[in-house]
């Protein structure tokens, strides 16, 4: 297939639209079910890209959830614990652990679930029946992968009523090395950012503490390969594994610290044992609960526990989950990775990010204020590498 017609572009007026190979080449693709339609594709190849290079990079399968061309989160194949099982709505998932693959998009989906609503999937290796059981059930618009296995490959077929978005991707494809693109009419043209990130990039330590234990190195990867295909200004925290808070598209660098910081306090808060422990109606949905976690967990719970709100979503009033509980309970949290696709211009960035738990953090550096940040991180114990590199995605 050498071009695919869509029915329109990012919005219904968009007309006419299309992929195709500008050098003539098939499509790298093959669309196995559905129709997909302009932004999914930008999904597709932005989120498969990240996938790619998280399994080369690390050596184990990833999955990513992508909305609006950047990703919710991104995470490699480890097991779930427990709590994080029941926190993900994963943990009555059968032989959930026997699959790396559907670990990865377990964590994936159930870090910003809900950013994740309708979301598009990306997956590294063949998609197996334990990751489309799990995929059945999410709100989702489609799903790109290098193979799928005949059981999977049903499973997914039997959603949204037979028109779910499936696409196989030739995982031997390479692009061209220059890419273009227009606006207003006028042609852009770039090399393709191949800028390889790996362990290497990270021996930059410029702090006092310079103890990196593998597990940071590994999340430090997570979190800069994610930020590679995430919309800029950008900022990714990242802890066991996984990305557990995004922010992304901001003008202002703590924005992206502030927004991604508060998105990864709201992860660890829906383990907090009080909000595992939520009373939900048996008839409540999924969607639903994720909203009401999200309401509850927030500085004004009111729409969820006042008056007789609570009895739309809950068989008992649960109590109120103070802001000092909350607090008390993220200052126990430690060890969290941070990376930023920029330099920090200010030290609040730092302040910030230690109220969420970071300990280890990779910016490109080379602010004129990078000595006040490397203090304000000495100030905190933190460790901090320049990797010397930009990582700006539009």
């Amino acid at each position: 297939m050498k071009e695919f017609e869509l029915k329109y572009g990012c919005n219904p007026n968009q007309k006419p639209a299309r992929i195709y190979m500008e050098n003539g080449r098939e499509l790298p693709v093959e669309i196995l079910n559905g129709r997909p339609g302009y932004i999914n594709f930008l999904d597709a190849f932005n989120s498969w890209q990240l996938v790619k290079e998280l399994k080369e990079a690390l050596g184990m399968p990833a999955a990513t959830s992508f909305k609006h061309v950047s990703p919710t989160s991104a995470a490699v194949g480890i097991p779930l614990p427990e709590d994080l099982k029941k926190a993900c709505f994963a943990d009555d998932i059968k032989d959930l652990d026997s699959s790396p693959l559907a670990c990865a998009y377990a964590r994936a989906r159930g870090t910003d679930r809900m950013s994740s609503f309708g979301d598009w999937i990306a997956l590294s290796h063949e998609c197996d029946a334990v990751t489309a059981r799990l995929i059945k059930r999410e709100v989702s618009d489609g799903i790109i992968a290098p193979g799928y296995t005949e059981e999977a490959l049903e499973i997914l077929k039997s959603k949204r009523k037979g028109n779910y978005n499936i696409v196989k991707i030739d995982e031997s494809f390479v692009p061209d090395p220059t890419e273009k693109k227009q606006v207003y009419g006028v042609t852009f043209e770039q090399g393709r950012n191949n800028f390889k990130i790996d362990r290497q990039l990270l021996s930059n330590v410029v702090t006092k503490n310079k103890e990196l234990p593998e597990e940071a190195v590994r999340d430090l990867i997570i979190s800069l390969i994610t930020l590679k295909y995430t919309q800029s200004n950008s900022v990714c925290y990242a802890f066991d594994g996984q990305a557990i808070g995004v922010g992304a598209g901001q003008q202002s660098r703590i924005h992206c610290t502030r927004l991604a910081g508060q998105k990864a306090d709201n992860w660890h808060l829906r383990r907090h044992p009080a909000v595992l422990g939520l009373p939900f109606l048996e008839t409540l949905g999924r969607p639903d609960r994720d909203n009401c976690i999200d309401v509850f967990i927030s500085d004004d719970p009111s729409d969820v526990l006042d008056g007789d709100n609570w009895k739309k979503y809950f068989s008992v009033r649960p109590e109120r989950l103070t802001g000092e509980e909350k607090r008390r309970y993220l200052d126990g949290i430690t060890g969290v990775s941070l990376g930023s696709d920029a330099f920090f211009p200010f030290d609040d960035n730092i302040e910030r990010a230690r109220r969420s738990g970071v300990s280890y953090i990779a910016q490109p550096g080379g602010s004129i204020r990078d000595d006040l940040v490397i203090e304000c991180c000495d100030r905190h114990d933190m460790v901090m590498t320049f990797t010397g590199m930009r990582l700006f995605h539009h």
